[in-house]
């Protein structure tokens, strides 16, 4: 019985042993069993076809896009490592998709998707090794290449007017009344990214996710918890701060947590053990961290939303944080 041999090996995915005549060796092995990401994927899935029924066709388009390019560079990489392509190839792809805005142009996609891929994942090697998400690395890609593509490609489902103004716009905007329900924010029908509006589907789907033990619940509820408690004291004790962007307001807890991509940054993309601590520690650590830095970026900063800065900063400290705080297990004996 021993303990792992170092804290960054729960990052690179390997497993110490013991085995007969006292012989250690390494068994690789990935972080998610197939079946976690075919019903990983499958919750995607279910979010993009929501998303079809709220958007339009124009969803599809940008899914076969993203997949053609995404199959072509893993097959690619698959073949100079000379390894069999896995199940989650189909990841990245799907993330890319629900990330975008509804309205996106075609090409868009396929260079956050040929980015993705090429600097996010096979660079590192494929998956299981990548620093950051290779979706997010895409989409960052794009938002800061083409932001005028992405500010104006948001689409309001209802009436189908094409433009730059979203429930979060609104909330950062500070415009009074509100101009959305809870109600309107939980079905979806609101203007946003095409994976973060149908918050009912993504906190039944997040839920199912964490009681089937496909993400971990520590770092999504910790995520959440830090960043309704710092915006409701805030909320409350400055009601009204003008912020950076010389507005005066202060921003309803709940109404927060339900605009913008925070939900679906927390059950989606926040728990990927790629990218997060494996300790118990780590991971409260790296959830306080995400909530800490999305606060102070929807507060503060030039840009509307914090989630994805936010996720791509963590993601960069978290071996520090694996260092400082080392998952500790003890391994059994394999028989031979």
């Amino acid at each position: 019985m021993v303990k792992k041999l170092h804290p960054l090996n729960d990052r690179l995915f390997k497993t110490a042993y013991i085995e007969k005549g006292d012989i250690m060796t390494l068994k690789i092995e990935t972080s998610k069993t197939s079946k976690n990401t075919w019903i990983y994927a499958g919750a995607l899935l279910i979010l993009l076809i929501a998303a079809t029924f709220i958007f339009g066709l124009h969803v599809l388009w940008l899914t076969v896009v993203s997949f053609a390019v995404s199959l072509l560079f893993e097959y690619l990489f698959a073949k100079f490592r000379k390894k069999p392509l896995d199940a989650e190839w189909m990841i990245t792809p799907l993330l890319l998709v629900l990330l975008l805005p509804p309205a996106i142009p075609l090409w868009t996609i396929g260079i956050a998707a040929f980015f993705a891929l090429l600097f996010g994942k096979g660079i590192f090697g494929g998956s299981g090794k990548y620093i950051f998400t290779p979706a997010l690395v895409g989409y960052v890609f794009v938002l800061i290449s083409f932001p005028q593509h992405m500010a104006l490609s948001y689409m309001d489902p209802i009436t189908d007017i094409i433009g730059g103004v979203t429930p979060l716009n609104n909330l950062n905007g500070g415009v009074t009344p509100y101009p959305y329900t809870i109600q309107q924010l939980l079905l979806g029908n609101v203007p946003g990214s095409i994976g973060e509006t149908f918050k009912l589907g993504i906190i039944l789907l997040g839920v199912l996710l964490m009681g089937l033990k496909v993400i971990d619940f520590k770092v999504p509820l910790t995520y959440l918890a830090t960043f309704f408690l710092l915006t409701a004291i805030f909320y409350f004790i400055f009601p009204d701060y003008v912020n950076g962007r010389g507005v005066s307001y202060g921003k309803d807890p709940l109404i927060s947590l339900f605009v913008g991509s925070i939900l679906f940054g927390a059950f989606f993309l926040s728990a990927d053990t790629t990218i997060s601590p494996a300790s118990l520690k780590g991971k409260i650590i790296f959830g306080l961290g995400l909530g800490f830095l999305t606060f102070v970026i929807r507060n503060f900063a030039t840009f509307q939303e914090g989630v994805t800065f936010s996720l791509l900063i963590m993601a960069a400290i978290s071996p520090l944080i694996d260092l400082k705080f080392p998952k500790e297990e003890v391994i059994e004996e394999v028989k031979a």
